[in-house]
């Protein structure tokens, strides 16, 4: 029986195949690159800082002229470890006043992850191969992956210049990526047993 589901989901998912350096077939013949974008924080930046990184984004905006898909992924943040560490940290002060400083701090972090306000967020960038040629041509894998990579480096190139981190995701990272999409009430439930813990 669980063979019948497993089948019977694979052959729902749109994928026929996830390249080692990132590229996604999917069954309609379509070709998908993720990127992983790790950003600035904008709100801690100077007026002068904030104007650049403007002007950079309108040069991404100008220069990227293809489809571009953004997904942000939410992910709850485990401090279980951080929790351990400050509390094994706190012995070493001999000051009362720093001991009731780090039990405050560590009671402030425990209060933010009860009301569910630690989480970390990944963006992504999705985008795909322009298919401008023949439908009927067979096209070679080579300049569909040159094109992606192309286009990959076009966004790492304009976001970098505001100080934005761009970076090819592996096949590995991609499976977790889709699993956590796909795979919600699942992740939910991991979270939960993570949290009882």
């Amino acid at each position: 029986m669980n063979k019948n589901k497993q089948s019977s989901i694979q052959r729902w998912l749109p994928f026929e195949k996830i390249y080692e350096n990132g590229i996604i077939k999917t069954k309609d013949k379509k070709y998908i690159k993720i990127v992983k974008v790790t950003p600035i924080n904008y709100n801690l930046k100077s007026d002068l800082e904030k104007k650049s990184i403007l002007n950079s984004y309108k040069v991404f905006l100008k220069t990227c002229q293809f489809d571009v898909q953004i997904l942000i992924q939410s992910n709850k943040e485990d401090l279980n470890l951080h929790f351990s560490e400050m509390k094994k940290n706190q012995n070493y002060f001999k000051i009362e006043k720093i001991k009731k400083i780090a039990d405050d701090y560590i009671n402030y972090i425990q209060e933010l992850q009860k009301s569910k306000k630690c989480s970390t967020k990944e963006f992504y960038f999705i985008f795909n191969y322009s298919q401008k040629e023949i439908k009927n041509k067979i096209i070679q894998f080579e300049i569909i992956e040159n094109e992606l990579k192309e286009k990959y480096f076009k966004i790492k190139e304009c976001l970098s210049r505001s100080g934005n981190i761009v970076e090819e995701i592996t096949k590995n990272e991609i499976i977790k990526l889709l699993y956590s999409l796909l795979n919600t009430r699942k992740c939910f439930l991991e979270e939960q047993e993570i949290k009882n813990d």
